[in-house]
């Protein structure tokens, strides 16, 4: 591939993605504070973040509309048209999400339904998008160019949730319903332009013989979801290095992610430090991930670097962060805070590219969209159950007043260097070689006995 054409297509696909990061950003950050804090009485906090945190559990759809996407091409696309339509799907969400949150603010049962109702379509709408798209990048990439690409893609879903931050910050300075409306109309515009631009003409079109051929190389379990959910749980439990990946996928994003809702209240908490200083961990963290994914997927695309060895230099570099913030804690030492914050951001960057190109070789031809949607769904349940673990832990050591907070907080990165030196344990286990291995026909024999079964 010409050097002009694979920056051409890195950069097509950054901009399919854009939208990802701004409606997660909207979501995730305005949505929460309005419906909470600018709405009096103000939303219920549990139904807010419980909302937040439900469309990382139907994450484990991405393996259906994986398969589906895998076995029902339109008009001869399998990753496009999936794309396209849900991202659609997705950012029409937006048009209603200023309505809802006056209802949540002022704690209307009704208002509690609609919310549940719309955030469980945007989670489905979420997965097809994610499995489609990385499965795109997976078939259009090679070995020795993934790790760029993927590095410059993640780069812009970061770079994207910043710009949607600023043009919030200029549309609403402060809260009203007018203005959110303005700034939410925005969103399908935005998706949508940036979605078309990235994507179209990329997908090279599958003929009739060679969907048929790859067809013929499937298992012949049917495209329902429950026949979807059979496959992926034959292969899981069958195939040791499916399960131990997706292991090590869930586990690693849970360590991650654990600290994500936590940092801030901690910062305040323990150091006694005003929004202003903890909203900068963000930064300091963020920071560290864009520099260290630009550097290492620049240096892989040069030289052959492992991606698994990439993925294990970020994990240990992310174990050892957290276990200083955890001392930090302990010992009131917050200046110890931002450098930690680098380092750990320069491994979740390593970790980025190394993980999420391990996940685009691990998968089968003709089945990308099935391993994409398993990879995904590990994925997505890791961030579920870091909101689960990050709020039970705070109740239950903290709220309860069972240990002071800096112990309490402590204990709880500690939790998270030790999942992630778990997580490594797991990767050391895992060998792209061994998966790749497995052949179409193993796959189809194996399957079979179990529709059989």
């Amino acid at each position: 591939m010409g050097v002009l054409r694979l920056v051409i297509l890195t950069l097509r696909l950054a901009i399919s993605r854009f939208g990802a990061g701004w409606m997660f950003a909207l979501l995730t950050f305005n949505f929460n504070r309005v419906a909470i804090a600018d709405i009096h009485p103000g939303a219920i906090a549990i139904v807010v973040t419980s909302l937040l945190g439900l469309h990382q559990f139907i994450s484990f759809t991405q393996v259906y509309w994986g398969r589906l996407a895998d076995r029902n091409p339109i008009w001869g696309y399998r990753r496009t048209p999936y794309i396209i339509l849900s991202s659609l799907g997705a950012s029409l969400v937006f048009l209603f999400l200023p309505y809802i949150a006056i209802g949540l603010g002022q704690r209307e049962a009704f208002a509690m339904v609609e919310a549940y109702a719309l955030i469980i379509f945007f989670g489905l709408m979420m997965a097809m998008n994610g499995s489609s798209s990385n499965s795109l990048i997976a078939e259009v990439t090679d070995e020795k160019t993934r790790g760029m690409v993927v590095s410059v893609v993640w780069a812009m879903i970061i770079l994207s949730g910043i710009i949607s931050a600023g043009v919030s910050r200029v549309i609403m300075p402060v809260y009203t319903h007018e203005a959110m409306v303005q700034l939410y109309n925005l969103t399908p515009w935005v998706v949508m332009i940036t979605t078309l631009i990235g994507i179209l003409g990329i997908e090279r079109r599958v003929t009739k013989e060679e969907h048929a051929r790859l067809l013929a190389a499937q298992p012949k379990e049917n495209d329902s979801p429950l026949g979807t959910f059979r496959v992926a749980r034959s292969l899981m439990r069958t195939n040791r290095q499916v399960r131990g990946f997706a292991l090590f996928v869930l586990l690693a994003i849970m360590g991650i992610f654990l600290q994500d809702a936590i940092l801030e209240p901690f910062g305040a908490q323990v150091f006694g430090k005003p929004q202003a200083e903890t909203a900068a961990y963000q930064q300091y963290w963020g920071a560290g991930a864009l520099l260290s994914m630009l550097t290492i997927g620049i240096i892989s695309s040069i030289f052959p670097i492992a991606k698994k060895t990439i993925a294990t230099i970020g994990s240990f570099a992310i174990a050892g962060s957290l276990a200083v913030i955890s001392v930090a804690g302990f010992t009131y030492q917050p200046e110890l805070m931002n450098p930690a914050l680098f380092v750990m951001g320069l491994g979740i960057g390593f970790f980025n590219v190394g993980a999420l190109s391990m996940m685009m070789e691990m998968t089968v031809e003709g089945q990308t969209g099935l391993y994409m949607g398993i990879w995904g769904m590990a994925q997505g349940l890791g961030n579920g159950f870091a909101n689960i673990f990050s709020g039970g832990l705070v109740t239950g050591l903290i709220q309860t007043n069972l240990l002071s907070a800096s112990v309490g907080y402590s204990l709880i990165f500690a939790f998270e260097a030790v999942v992630m030196v778990m997580a490594i344990g797991i990767l050391r286990g895992i060998s792209v070689q061994e998966f790749k291995g497995l052949s179409q026909n193993d796959i189809g024999t194996v399957l079979a006995m179990e529709t059989a079964n």
